[in-house]
């Protein structure tokens, strides 16, 4: 295809010139294939979908996608992009019904109709309702189908293949596209605010897809396994759309299932001989403390060319210890692949170099606190790691936000990005939009940049990212970034629990004091001793960040909210802070705790994250 094809043709095409060639696979958590879907059938069946969807809806409509990890969401999104719908994908419900946010997206974007299962559709009609109106109700997979191809279909399979469909792929034919239409509306997830719809063109989509298959290497032979939700720009973009614009092979498995089972990541990597595959930080984490707990599958890595690893902030030491641990299994560590991005700009900003592996530096401690850059020997600083070179035909700008300028190359500022692949803006918010996606670069007059709300410096075209302007802790003049105290205080203790820690700042008498909330592991909540906990984190804190901890509050498990992607809601946390809302853990069973869970009596906290459920 040639650079710059829009996705419905590129899907057209596929589906012409090679009908048959698999292009899903989906795995259950017991690693049997559950569903499968040809180019051709997949064509056929978004042919089908947007045909109801043109009965139900006019151009430039939205539709609420909502659905579990499976195979008719790509069905559905698909669909939707032919019929020149807006495609809207959310959070499927939890078993306690639908989430706050879900209502509020379908209070913001209006949807004509909303695209499901039929077994999810009477729970939903229930539970939601748009400002404008009646929605039509489309159960995805009751849309007849045909049968499956002979000597294709296997017991639990249902494979689809244009040949065999009970569908005329000419019965409706896709809708003609202008690049800047509206092709999604990315909800954000909101770690500092309230969700707000991304408008992801066309254009952008077909813009941002050939950045990443330039920066990741990808042909049609690129396999690519993939376990983040369809909902998050991650799980769609780079794992369910871009094999579709290589014309690749991807390999989908659901977030539940790598969260229960980190090693059956690794397994399909293995089995189906993936090029590509990755997930934030956190994946990797979670990989290297499964092996250390059960050990390691029989598993050959030597596949795995680009393991990227983007969303939340990249840690050298997980690096290390991943490539440490699964080197005897065939990783090698070139393949890491940092990697940087947000919804605003679709996904990809920087990429690392396929085949580099991580790039690090050392920085001088102090200075970064001053907004510097100073290098150091190893082990005598602070290591950052690189989240890739920087990009070609788009601009990345280091910028002072108070004054719209470019900083010199040793100095920490915002990271400004321009090009195709930035966004149209959020829906329905003219004035955000204005402020974020147009911003005016004084060195640059007449282009706009994205104001992306990430600090970051660049050496050697390298970029390295430090931290979100907005959650940056302020004492006494001295900048702390979040992450690195949440890293130290995680790591201070045994019994607290990885990715479970927020760290942010409030007003105090004179100045601003540093608050640190820690969930404590679920084994330790009986045994641990809370007062050499809280003195082990204090003394961490204070040894490798020279600032004291104002308040530490311990809780249990899950009573921090993160984002889709695993990001701790700092914002949320310090509103809940300040109300006083957080349930404190104690060890021992008193009047005033709960004695089936041994934590002070308090409100529950609401979640819209799985791994919080799991």
């Amino acid at each position: 295809m040639r650079p710059g094809t829009l996705l419905p043709d590129v899907l057209r095409g596929r589906a012409a010139l090679e009908p048959e060639r698999t292009a899903y696979v989906f795995v259950n958590e017991r690693a049997e294939e559950t569903g499968r879907l040809t180019y051709g059938g997949l064509h056929a069946r978004a042919l089908a979908v947007a045909g109801e969807l043109s009965r139900a809806c006019e151009p430039g409509d939205r539709a609420l996608l909502v659905f579990p990890q499976c195979l008719d969401f790509v069905v559905a999104y698909l669909g939707c992009l032919y019929a020149r719908v807006v495609a809207v994908p959310v959070h499927p419900p939890h078993r306690d019904g639908v989430q706050d946010s879900t209502r509020r997206i379908v209070d913001d974007c209006e949807p004509a109709a909303v695209l499901t299962l039929e077994a999810m559709a009477r729970e939903l009609r229930a539970a939601l309702t748009s400002p404008r109106g009646a929605m039509s109700w489309i159960p995805v997979d009751r849309i007849p189908a045909g049968p499956a191809p002979t000597g294709i279909h296997t017991a639990g399979i249902h494979t689809v293949d244009v040949h065999a469909a009970g569908l005329d792929p000419t019965a409706v034919e896709p809708m003609d596209l202008d690049p800047a239409d509206i092709a999604f509306l990315q909800y954000t997830s909101g770690s500092t605010s309230d969700p707000k719809g991304v408008m992801v063109s066309h254009g952008n989509l077909a813009a941002n897809q050939e950045m990443i298959r330039r920066a990741f290497g990808h042909d049609r032979d690129s396999t690519v396994v993939g376990w983040a939700p369809f909902f998050h720009d991650q799980g769609l973009i780079g794992n369910v759309l871009q094999p579709l614009y290589a014309g690749a092979t991807c390999v989908l498995m659901s977030p539940t299932a790598f969260i229960r089972w980190p090693m059956l990541w690794l397994s399909l990597i293995s089995r189906y001989r993936a090029h590509t595959s990755g997930g934030p930080n956190f994946a990797f984490e979670a990989c290297v403390a499964r092996a250390a707990r059960g050990g390691v599958p029989d598993l050959d890595l030597s596949c795995w060319k680009v393991a990227f690893n983007g969303a939340e902030p990249v840690r050298h030491d997980t690096l290390r210890r991943f490539a440490e641990t699964f080197a005897p299994h065939g990783f090698d560590e070139r393949a890491l692949y940092p990697c940087y991005g947000l919804a605003e700009a679709t996904l990809l900003v920087t990429g690392s170099e396929k085949g580099r592996g991580a790039r690090v530096i050392e920085a001088a401690t102090e200075d970064l606190r001053e907004g510097r850059y100073t290098p150091v020997p190893a082990g005598r600083g602070s290591t950052l790691v690189g989240s890739g070179v920087l990009p070609r035909d788009s601009a990345l700008r280091i910028v002072d936000p108070r004054t719209g300028r470019s900083l010199p190359p040793d100095r920490i500022g915002e990271i400004w990005v321009a090009g195709d692949h930035v966004a149209r803006g959020y829906w329905d918010r003219p004035r955000e939009s204005t402020e974020t996606f147009h911003a005016e670069h004084a060195d640059d007059p007449g282009r706009g940049y994205l104001r992306t709300g990430d600090l970051g410096l660049v050496v050697d075209d390298e970029l390295f990212v430090v931290g979100r302007l907005k959650d940056l802790v302020i004492i006494r003049g001295r900048n702390y970034y979040p992450q690195d105290l949440e890293h130290t205080a995680q790591s201070a203790h045994p019994a607290l629990r990885p990715g479970g820690c927020a760290a942010f700042s409030v007003p105090g008498a004179d100045r601003e004091r540093l608050v640190i909330v820690q969930e404590v592991r679920g084994e330790f909540r009986r045994r641990a001793d809370p007062g050499e906990v809280a003195g082990a984190i204090r003394a961490a804190v204070v040894r490798e960040h020279q600032v004291s901890v104002g308040d530490l509050v311990l809780t249990l498990p899950g009573r921090l909210q993160k984002t889709t992607s695993g990001k701790i809601m700092r914002a949320a946390a310090r509103r809940r802070y300040l109300r006083d809302a957080f349930d404190r853990w104690t060890p021992s069973t008193s009047p005033s705790t709960d004695p089936a869970t041994g934590l002070a009596t308090g409100p529950s906290p609401s979640t819209d994250n799985p791994r919080e459920r799991t």
